[in-house]
């Protein structure tokens, strides 16, 4: 929602121990989200079939019905029965400043779900990432993986403030990927009480985002890897740019390519997420897929995706 005036103008300062206010917006936008069907929506549209799994609550069905036909398989969606699903909803101002509340509702049960199922169904399971939810389903989940030796990827993100330094430790240990972004790549560290080289051993590959420089690319004992940025044509909204990046690389990991294509596909599918509003708006035709990633990468790039995504 949008409230056209300054929220600071409402706000008497001798009685911020009283606030009562009610704002009148000018409009509502109500945009699918969540950082599990973002990246699977990618996915999707790429043309690779992900399973989503979490828990839902009885107002999914028309979420279900948009995934469902983004190629999403939503047989992992566990719909409670005493929650709705977990929304977000926010109020900007012409200052910028937001106002929000999170409704973790039926995220609230993503522990009582078991992996075993899935990991047991004829087609097997490439790779399973664990993002940001209720801490102990990721604690659960991370374990299971270990446990099963299903391949898993690491992407605490929003959760990493509250997570303490065994969490940490714990969820990032043996992953064959670990995503993050600057900050978290610092606050992961600090938490866990390791150097970057530590980090490094735990972990096959650690995929760093650096905004609009692109991305970075790190195994223990071997130089890093930088791949720059797809050039933004304009800015919509930020709104998701990290899980567009996400289905990109895990796409390109799907179909066998190298990490340095992966980071192409994933810098190409996240400036797609930027210059669109919402996070799952964006469509990724095939000429224009490749058009742009021959015009940064070069034709050999476009020529090795465009064998896959075609």
């Amino acid at each position: 929602m949008t409230f056209p005036g300054r929220f600071v103008d409402q706000l008497i300062a001798e009685k911020l121990d009283r606030v009562s206010l009610s704002f009148l917006v000018d409009d509502l936008e109500i945009r699918r989200g969540g950082v599990a069907a973002n990246i699977a929506f990618g996915l999707g549209v790429l043309g690779l079939r992900p399973l989503l799994i979490g828990a839902v609550g009885a107002d999914f069905g028309p979420y279900r019905d948009w995934l469902t036909r983004h190629g999403v398989d939503c047989a992992g969606v566990r719909e409670s029965t005493r929650y709705h699903t977990a929304r977000f909803v926010c109020t900007t101002d012409t200052d910028g400043n937001q106002i929000a509340s999170f409704y973790p509702g039926a995220m609230s049960e993503d522990a009582e779900i078991t992996l075993a199922p899935f990991a047991d169904r004829s087609e097997g399971v490439d790779l399973m990432l664990i993002g940001a939810s209720d801490p102990e389903a990721m604690r659960s989940h991370t374990a299971e993986c270990l446990s099963m030796g299903v391949p898993f990827a690491a992407d605490p993100s929003q959760q990493l403030p509250r997570l303490e330094g065994p969490d940490v430790r714990s969820l990032v240990t043996g992953a064959q990927y670990l995503f993050c972004n600057e900050y978290e790549e610092a606050l992961i560290e600090r938490k866990a009480g390791w150097t970057s080289p530590e980090v490094l051993a735990q972990v096959g590959v650690r995929v760093t985002t650096l905004g609009p420089a692109g991305v970075r690319i790190e195994r223990a004992g071997e130089p890093a890897l930088f791949v720059g940025p797809v050039a933004e044509v304009h800015k919509a909204d930020p709104t998701g740019t990290g899980d567009a990046f996400r289905a990109g690389f895990l796409a390109a990991v799907g179909w066998g390519l190298s990490l340095e294509r992966a980071a192409q596909l994933g810098n190409l599918v996240a400036v797609s997420a930027l210059e669109t509003i919402g996070p799952q708006e964006y469509e990724l035709k095939p000429a224009q897929v490749a058009g742009r990633i021959a015009e940064t990468y070069g034709d050999d790039a476009a020529a090795d995706i465009a064998a896959h995504y075609f």
